[in-house]
């Protein structure tokens, strides 16, 4: 099984690959089914983030997909989007541990072939890894086997390279979805992972500072909140410790993706 990929300093030579993916013709397999890019409407004053209004929520609820969890106390989810290393994942690391968090690391194939000692560090802190797919591309626009090879292709090196032998949770590239691949996804066992906290990390040369970072994130917490954060964000390593320092004095408890899964008598008391 897997998830998905990201694009790493190799970044000209793995975006090129995406944009052939998405440009790829459509299959008959998944021909004129409408594809949606995950959006949300964003907390505030601490109420939950919302997918009310979005045409995809049925799906969401169809699929059992998360992109928020237990929102009656007052637990968060971090999770992390490693699609290359751009040298802040030790720092991430050292602030998690110092600080006893746990996350979900959502890897590419870029990172996991580049990567194995760091993914090594994740296991053995007890963290989880996640799917983020080989190659990185729109899943929607790929067929049914190579939606299976994405993946399994990812799960196949976490599992060789760590001791993490099957992997659970699968985040979207581009957060780009459709009834096709969360059925497909969720056949290979996969449960597909949003977000309910998020703002725009991801462009290394657009960095606003660790305060901006702060800020963000802060501002949208809410009970429940599945927190993204791309690991290529120096801001996000500088503020991480903030982060988690804020949520806790606001009575915010840190929890591992994985305890949603539980059944809800078994999940850790808020």
């Amino acid at each position: 099984m897997l998830r998905r990929t990201r694009l790493g300093k190799g970044f000209i030579a793995a975006a090129v690959l995406a944009l052939a993916a998405a440009a790829a013709p459509l299959t008959a397999a998944h021909a004129g089914e409408p594809a949606y890019h995950f959006g949300f409407k964003k907390s505030r004053n601490g109420e939950p983030a919302s997918i009310a209004e979005e045409p995809f929520r049925p799906l969401i609820e169809k699929h059992h997909a998360l992109f928020i969890g237990d929102a009656a106390g007052k637990a968060l989810y971090l999770t992390f989007d490693n699609g290359y290393e751009n040298g802040f994942t030790p720092a991430i690391l050292d602030v998690l541990r110092d600080k006893n968090v746990p996350a979900v690391f959502f890897v590419t194939g870029q990172f996991a072939s580049e990567q194995p000692e760091l993914m090594r560090r994740m296991v053995s802190e007890g963290h989880l890894i996640g799917n983020h797919s080989w190659s990185h591309p729109d899943l929607t626009t790929v067929s049914d086997a190579r939606l299976k090879e994405e993946l399994e292709r990812v799960e196949r090196k976490v599992a060789a390279e760590t001791n993490q032998k099957t992997t659970v949770f699968l985040r979207p590239p581009r957060g780009i979805f459709n009834d096709r691949t969360l059925a497909v996804s969720g056949k290979l066992g996969y449960v597909n992972v949003f977000w309910s906290v998020a703002y725009a990390d991801w462009d290394t040369k657009r960095q606003r500072g660790a305060d901006y970072a702060f800020r963000e994130v802060a501002g949208q917490l809410h009970p429940g909140a599945i927190i993204l954060l791309h690991a290529v964000s120096k801001d996000n390593a500088e503020a991480l410790g903030r982060i988690i320092d804020h949520a806790r004095s606001l009575g915010y408890e840190f929890r591992r993706l994985d305890t949603l899964l539980l059944p809800e008598a078994a999940r850790p008391a808020s």
